[in-house]
């Protein structure tokens, strides 16, 4: 059974976090996951303004909610000064961050530096299971290359631990 609020400690002044929610996607179907050897899927990425997360299943509405018992990518997250390297790099200024398929850009932390940590986002707590690391889609899905740059650059997973919603930050 997934920890509840009420069953977590309290988190530390560490585990708090100085992230900012920058964008919030959702999809409903898998373009990539488990299409190995199959043309990529359609399915869109849609940017929302809020999110609700429930604790051990994931964002109401994606396509990774209830995926498995303690799946550990319930959420992604993404670095948009990792997501504006990787349009410079590639010259791909107008490059959506819903390509990468993360769930929530983030900016304000290194978000590599969370992995195998609690931390707490707009009172949603989390705990980052290990980096989202890229697969060979990333070179059809942003530019041939894009695998290899975005190694040890692709965001992390989380369970979540704590139900509650996410928000787009103001500007």
């Amino acid at each position: 059974m997934a920890p509840t609020q009420d069953t977590l400690p309290p988190l530390s002044p560490a585990e708090r976090s100085m992230l900012q929610v920058r964008q919030i996607y959702i999809s409903p179907g898998h373009n990539f996951f488990g299409r190995h050897g199959k043309p990529a899927g359609a399915h869109p990425s849609l940017a929302v303004d809020e999110v609700e997360c429930i604790a051990g299943s994931g964002l109401k509405g994606d396509r990774f909610f209830s995926h498995g018992p303690d799946y550990k990518g319930q959420v992604t997250f993404f670095s948009e000064e990792i997501l504006e390297g990787l349009r410079e790099h590639f010259n791909l200024p107008a490059m959506a961050g819903s390509v990468l398929r993360r769930n929530v850009i983030t900016s304000g932390e290194d978000l590599n530096t969370l992995i195998g940590r609690r931390f707490a986002l707009q009172g949603v707590a989390f705990e980052a299971t290990e980096e989202c690391r890229p697969c060979y889609w990333m070179d059809q899905a942003v530019a041939p290359g894009a695998e290899a740059w975005l190694r040890g650059r692709g965001g992390v997973r989380c369970r979540i631990l704590s139900d509650g919603r996410l928000k787009r930050d103001a500007p």
